[in-house]
């Protein structure tokens, strides 16, 4: 572990930033940076490109085009607000029940510590452990990620449920922050180990062991969600005050060291400010907008070239949700194109049949599958967090069942599949070793980026399973609920026992007759849908992968009913037939194997993954044809479970992966 002498630096040019000690304050053309210090790194580094040549185009070229509020228009559908989405019984309405009790017993004191200690305060509460402990974590330098997270889970969970709780914590730290920038002089807030000069360090283009902006980006994202879901003008004002920190930190990089600044994990900063452009209109967000976009990663991926191999996943994955982001503000179309084509690289030929990719947090090359996909630290749970905003960004532009498709068989087999059901916590890697137990954080000694993640995940729920246009409706997921359609005074309420049964009821409730297109999911996993309206069959369809449109005039107590049909299949790993998952309809099963110790899967440390799962294990061998195996697949009593015959002629009991926890499991077999 390696440190610096403490620094306080006010940066009007980075590059010629002043460094002072610890007990000196430097204040110009009112900017004052607080001390920071040099930690150590989360991840290692990337090995970016050279950044001479790449950029194509100069960053002024789409500030002319672009203009606040034009991502509402380039969008071909829009989400509900969350409010208007009511969750019925389900295992995504008890996933939402445990992390709410989560993010109440969270103390926003504790994770206020180190801001408050940065600004000159006197901390109110102990700070908490794992990666936002100094004491033994300060190699990882995220200190400070998971109070950015907490806002975010808050904001969301206040926008579905319009709890107080939630808001009054989120004004609560909004006051807190504004307290610390007040207190510093500066609109910088930061929790690293000896405050902002690792953050120095990185504008100056040092080496450094840490990721500054990556951390910082899950405070601007948490003050932007308490900002426009949770309605703060508290938050805010301290966003605005950050950004313009931002603004002025950056503004006399020259495009070579900025793009050299970005080979360090920066989360989806480029999101960031293309949002607060979208906010405010201001020139200056749109410009560090596209500064933020990593041109090393843009240009390939705009060119439909896939030079993803070795890259660390989770650095990537923000920068693409960035990239889409940034089109939708400046309608530069190479921004899109990347962003299309890396979906569906990761998505395809990339990813696991529980729609996560990578191993060790890396991309690894396609024909080297076999190699990797029994690692135990395989589907980063993050990647899958980033990978649902991605799709449902691209959906909006773009509505295509694909779309949709993806993001069901990932909520399914890798969000609700995270949680453990019974504390609440959540997963870190959710690898394919036969034998492997899922591993969950600590309530209070870890706070992983899953953890983070984690907390988000579980109460949005609602903000993908119903979209809309002026006169037309997308039901794009089979959940319990209801949405309200304000723009045509009405409400459709879905009931359904999916996936125990592969069919919804959809039912208008309305004033008076409106005429408007309800748009069906046929999903790539049914052979055949068929609708019926009020009892009557309108439409059958023998062409999965596609919405199938209802246009009428709905008068109230319209019911839709769509049938769809699940079958067990085979999936074979890209490159390796040989190795193989099973599946029914969406869901990934697994084998359920031997029960693990109470509390043995509740951990402290995401890099002992491995150890945790050295153990051996009597794992099952299955022998034949991957289909043949799929075809001798066979119910049990209960709804989803089954039975596969193993060679040796014992029976594997089967259950959706997302139904596993503390038990050892199996999600891919190498077949005899």
């Amino acid at each position: 572990m390696r440190h610096a002498a403490c620094l306080t630096t006010v940066v009007t040019s980075p590059l010629l930033a002043v460094s002072l000690t610890n007990s000196e304050l430097l204040q110009v053309a009112g900017m004052t940076v607080i001390p920071l210090g040099l930690g150590a790194t989360r991840r290692s580094f990337l090995q970016g490109a050279s950044v001479l040549g790449l950029f194509s185009h100069n960053v002024s070229a789409f500030a002319a085009a672009a203009k606040p509020g034009r991502a509402q228009a380039m969008n071909r559908v829009q989400p509900f607000d969350m409010s208007d989405i009511t969750l019925a019984e389900s295992p995504f309405l008890h996933a939402q029940r445990m992390t709410e009790a989560y993010l109440l017993r969270l103390s926003p004191d504790r994770m206020l510590h180190n801001f408050r200690r940065n600004a000159g305060l006197e901390p109110r509460a102990p700070v908490y452990g794992g990666w936002e402990s100094e004491k033994t974590w300060e190699d990882i330098n995220c200190h400070g990620h998971t109070l950015g997270h907490y806002l975010s889970a808050c904001a969301l969970a206040w926008r579905a449920t319009g709890k107080a709780e939630y808001r009054n914590r989120i004004e609560y730290i909004a006051s807190e922050l504004a307290a610390c920038q007040k207190a510093s002089g500066s609109g910088l807030v930061c929790a690293f180990p000896k405050g902002a000069a690792l953050v120095v360090a990185h504008l100056r283009g040092e080496k450094i062991t840490g990721v500054p902006w990556y951390t910082l980006h899950k405070v601007y994202a948490g003050l932007r969600d308490a900002t426009q879901l949770a309605d703060s003008d508290r938050a805010r004002d301290v966003l605005l005050r950050l950004a313009d920190w931002g603004v002025i930190a950056t503004r006399d990089l020259s495009d070579e060291a900025f793009e050299a600044m970005l080979d360090t994990e920066h989360g989806g900063m480029n999101e960031i400010y293309a949002d607060l452009f979208a906010m405010t209109g201001k020139a200056e967000y749109r410009t560090l907008a596209l500064r933020f976009s990593h041109k090393a990663i843009l240009r390939p991926l705009a060119e439909r070239r896939d030079h993803l191999d070795g890259l660390h996943a989770n650095t990537q994955v923000p920068k693409i949700v960035g990239f889409q982001r940034v089109h939708e503000v400046t309608g530069a179309p190479e921004y899109h194109r990347a962003a299309q084509f890396f979906w569906q690289t990761v998505t395809g030929p990339r990813a696991f049949a529980t729609g996560g990719h990578g191993d060790n947090e890396h991309f690894f090359p396609i024909a080297d599958g076999g190699a990797h996909v029994f690692s135990a630290k395989g589907s980063e749970t993050c990647c899958q967090h980033n990978m649902l905003k991605l799709t449902r960004a691209l959906f909006m532009a773009e509505p295509k069942a694909d779309y949709a498709d993806y993001y069901e068989g990932t909520l399914y087999n890798g969000i609700l599949a995270s949680q453990d059901p019974d504390s609440g916590m959540a997963t870190y890697f959710q690898g394919a070793r036969p034998g492997y137990m899922k591993l969950y954080h600590t309530p209070e000694d870890s706070f992983w980026c899953c953890t983070g993640t984690g907390m988000e995940n579980h109460v949005k729920y609602r903000d993908s399973i119903y979209f809309h246009d002026a006169d037309a409706l997308w039901v794009n997921l089979f959940i319990p609920s209801a949405v309200r359609w304000r723009g045509m005074g009405a409400e459709l309420a879905q009931e359904t026992a999916f996936p125990e049964k592969a069919e919804t009821l959809l039912r208008w409730k309305c004033a008076r007759p409106f005429e408007a297109t309800l748009n069906l999911r046929h999903p790539s996993w049914s052979r055949t849908a068929r609708v019926l309206v009020n009892g009557a069959e309108v439409e059958t369809s023998n062409e999965p992968g596609r919405f199938l449109a209802v246009r009428r005039t709905w008068r109230n107590g319209d019911t839709v009913a769509l049938q769809l049909k699940m079958e067990t299949t085979a999936q074979a790993l890209p490159a390796a037939d040989d190795i193989v998952a099973f599946k029914h309809g969406p869901l990934v099963l697994a084998g359920a194997l031997d029960p693990v110790p109470q509390g043995s899967d509740i951990v402290v440390n995401e890099r002992l993954y491995g150890a945790y799962n050295d153990a051996p294990v009597k794992v099952p061998h299955l022998a034949g044809e991957a289909q043949d195996l799929a075809k001798a697949i066979r119910s049990r009593a209960k709804p989803l479970e089954f039975e596969l015959p193993a060679a040796d002629g014992s029976a594997i009991r089967l259950l959706p992966y997302f139904r596993i926890a503390h038990q050892r499991y199996a999600t891919y077999w190498k077949l005899a």
